[in-house]
């Protein structure tokens, strides 16, 4: 059996799973316990409306599972910012983020084994065939067709949910502006140490996913993440002023060359050509100060956690415990011995 000195923390995020949520903690907590010195379950409850928070309390109470936090949000959020809400409390060497509906944990194990050979981040790529609907899979394939030829990453192949990140990893993440938006690209083009291992999801079911709240995260990703909308913006804006430049220069031409031009034509085109310069002018200033401010600020808290338990039991405190003065005792006893 493989066994890690570390610490290591497993980020869970859960929605309406009230009856197999004991189930589950309790698995993952058998599979990894045995491999680590010791270890924490972080639950992120994305806003159940069942009874899973009930659930969840009692099994942070004195007869429930030891190194158990839960954290219940207020109201649902996307499927980057609840993780996000587990790297802030965790505080693991090493921080794992699995989907307990999909993910395997007995998987953990040979993500730590090569963690803990040097490497900042490891990424568990499904490598099962999807079950998503076909309009689904067409919008995912071509935002990150269009995400990867932006920013240089494919999302769903290089930086798959399913992660485990070092300690040095996670901070880098919170001290960004939004950490919630950068959770989920930062570590695979932060320059880490990275890999990548193969693996198959589970048969359970699938989470519920909306077409149109996955349409809003990627527009807030691609906003937060690249500047290639505001690029896009800002080069429209310097095209329109360079045409209505250019058109002026005609205006003026047709009037030099042309004695019969219509009354009023020059005067009046080279006003609305005039206007429309400035305009595009005001844009282009406009689409470079938002870009700029964008970049510096941040929306605010992107959740808010409405209740917070803590396990009862703790296993390391459960461990033998050496007192200070079983310590001096332990220490006369061998300088007796070394006197004899």
């Amino acid at each position: 059996m493989r066994f890690f000195p570390v610490f290591l923390s497993v980020v869970c995020v859960v929605r309406n799973q009230a009856e197999r949520l004991e189930k589950t903690l309790a698995q993952t907590a058998e599979l990894i316990a045995p491999h680590v010195s010791d270890y924490e379950l972080i639950v992120i409850d994305n806003a159940s409306d069942d009874n899973s928070v009930e659930v969840l309390k009692r099994l942070t109470g004195e007869q429930g599972l030891p190194n158990l936090q839960v954290y219940a949000l207020t109201k649902e959020v996307g499927g980057d910012i609840a993780p996000a809400a587990g790297l802030e409390n965790a505080l693991g060497d090493y921080v794992a983020v699995m989907d307990p509906l999909t993910d395997d944990a007995g998987f953990l194990v040979a993500m730590l084994e090569q963690a803990t050979q040097g490497t900042d981040v490891v990424f568990a790529v499904d490598e099962s065939p999807s079950r998503r609907g076909v309009l689904y899979r067409g919008a995912y394939a071509l935002f990150n067709s269009f995400y990867q030829r932006v920013n240089g990453i494919h999302l769903s192949k290089e930086a798959p949910q399913f992660r485990m990140l070092s300690k040095t990893v996670v901070n880098f993440i919170l001290q960004h502006p939004q950490p919630a938006l950068s959770y989920r690209h930062l570590p695979a083009t932060g320059g880490f140490t990275r890999s990548h291992l193969s693996h198959r999801a589970t048969s359970q079911t699938l989470p519920r996913k909306s077409l149109g709240e996955s349409i809003d995260w990627g527009v807030r990703l691609l906003t937060s993440t690249t500047r290639a909308p505001m690029r896009l913006a800002t080069s429209l804006a310097l095209f329109g002023a360079l045409a209505n430049l250019l058109y002026s220069l005609y205006v003026v031409g047709v009037a030099l060359i042309k004695p019969d031009v219509a009354p009023g034509w020059v005067s009046l085109s080279l006003l609305q050509s005039g206007m429309f310069f400035l305009v595009s002018l005001v844009l282009l200033v406009l689409a470079e100060y938002i870009l700029h401010m964008s970049s510096q600020t941040c929306e605010g808290p992107a959740y808010h956690v409405a209740q917070e338990y803590t396990s009862a039991r703790v296993a390391r405190q459960e461990a033998p415990r050496v007192t200070p003065a079983d310590a001096e005792a332990a220490l006369v006893d061998t300088y007796q011995r070394r006197a004899i």
